[in-house]
């Protein structure tokens, strides 16, 4: 169940590469919160080495069957939104972002292209409160000796 939701956008980047099999590098680069203002598309930083671009519309969404997967990240020595991806019109769009570990590693594992950019303060604060608000962490157990 749906518990809380924010939105966002996210910065993608291409990168021109000298590659046999590519001749550009996607990736998503860093994300942001969207207070609403943000266009669905905004080319922030053109050149032929490089390009930067915004895309709005997505939502950093919070359930409670993912509360391990939330406490794990926040409590990594870097907390990351992860981000997928998919070529659309010759262009890397994220569909869809989480800032669950679990979520991450299914990202990551699905195939597809994924990646986990830095979270920003003010997406780590609204986690950490939702997390304090909704979640108890489980008591860790000793080793069981028989």
């Amino acid at each position: 169940m749906k518990k809380a939701g924010m939105p966002i956008a996210v910065i993608m980047q291409r990168r021109a590469v000298q590659h046999i099999w590519a001749d550009d590098a996607w990736a998503a680069v860093g994300v942001v919160p969207n207070r609403g203002d943000l266009p669905p598309l905004q080319v922030l930083s053109e050149t032929p080495e490089r390009d930067y671009y915004l895309v709005s519309g997505l939502e950093l969404e919070l359930y409670t069957d993912e509360h391990e997967g939330y406490y794990e990240n926040a409590m990594a020595p870097e907390s990351k939104v992860f981000v997928l991806w998919r070529m659309e019109e010759g262009r890397a769009m994220p569909v869809r972002a989480s800032v669950s570990y679990v979520e991450g590693t299914r990202m990551f594992d699905s195939g597809e292209s994924a990646d986990g950019v830095t979270m920003p303060a003010e997406i780590y604060a609204w986690l950490a409160s939702y997390l304090r608000d909704n979640y108890q962490p489980k008591p860790r157990r000793g080793r069981q000796h028989g």
